[in-house]
């Protein structure tokens, strides 16, 4: 038998006056998966977040969140939309102490150095939070959220203002939290984060889901994509990739050709290159499989007021 969901959503409405965040969608995540959110700017995105983490209530339809409905599992639910609520006089350490008593935890539970190191702020616990990058506070939001062990994780933009080392970081947390059974939804801009993290991904638009699966079946739905397609021997490649069967040769320079294909034509045709003897040193979209999709479904649509976000 399969596993229930951990969010279930069927028919969800939400408005905000006469604005329309989100129109009667139904959204499923998997347990123990990263799914993302995407969607341009007043898709809903935040809107959705808020509904999970209990911050707002659906004005029509059924969300259902670890088996029950939303609100009855609160400390199982934790996270942060529009970035995490700190104190930005306190320290990150007492950010956290002060969250725990909240949540009725113990102060001074061990808990709090185990999710300061394991967000990397351990050297940086006793610092005032008024001092802290964008992307420190991310990561101590991110801090915050794990404190109470939560088996779904909601996050609004969680690699926000990260250099690339703390975005490794957040990452490697992020999945090995997945690894473990935690569900994750999360929301970004960022196409390659989603894509680095994301098992499955659900585009919004105007409120709406336009694309909800795995994202390699993004790839299967986009028909063609373009690639950067850079080998050993441009010379002796130019013929075999102008006339291999199913390639069109978008634009050249010495070295780097640019083609559509599909991926069965693109894999034939490495494969007639390689018979020749022409490594292939370079082959890579020029635009991700998800940012195609995202354009393809979302670019000829209006955007929502800000308040469908």
């Amino acid at each position: 038998m399969d596993a229930p969901l951990a969010v279930r959503a069927r028919g969800i409405t939400k408005c905000f006056g006469d604005v329309v965040a989100l129109d009667g969608i139904d959204f499923d995540v998997a347990p123990g998966r990263i799914h993302g959110l995407v969607g341009p700017n007043g898709a809903g995105k935040t809107t959705l977040l808020g509904l999970l983490l209990s911050l707002a209530v659906a004005d029509e339809g059924t969300l259902e969140v670890l088996g029950g409905p939303v609100g009855k599992t609160l400390g199982d639910v934790a996270g942060f939309v529009d970035g995490p609520g700190l104190y930005p006089s306190l320290t990150a350490r007492q950010n956290l102490a002060a969250l725990a008593a909240l949540r009725g935890l113990d102060r001074r539970t061990p808990k709090i150095d185990d999710v300061l190191g394991e967000v990397g702020l351990t050297d940086v616990a006793d610092d005032r939070v008024r001092g802290f990058s964008l992307g420190m506070r991310q990561r101590l939001g991110l801090a915050a959220a794990l404190l109470t062990e939560p088996r779904l994780l909601v996050l609004d933009e969680p690699a926000n203002g990260l250099d690339p080392a703390g975005k490794k970081h957040v990452h490697g947390v992020l999945g090995r939290l997945a690894a473990e059974g935690t569900t994750v939804v999360l929301s970004s801009h960022r196409m390659d984060d989603l894509e680095a993290l994301c098992s499955d991904v659900t585009i919004l638009a105007t409120g709406r889901v336009v694309f909800t699966g795995p994202l390699g079946k993004l790839s299967a739905e986009n028909g063609e994509l373009g690639y950067r397609l850079r080998t050993s021997d441009p010379r002796a490649a130019r013929p075999l990739v102008a006339g291999a069967p199913g390639i069109r040769l978008a634009d050249s320079d010495d070295d780097v050709f640019v083609v559509r294909a599909l991926v069965a034509a693109l894999d034939e045709l490495v494969l007639r290159l390689a018979k020749e003897g022409i490594a292939v040193r370079e082959l890579a979209p020029v635009v991700s499989p998800l940012e195609a999709a995202f354009l393809a479904l979302t670019e000829a649509l209006p955007e929502q007021p800000e308040a469908g976000r």
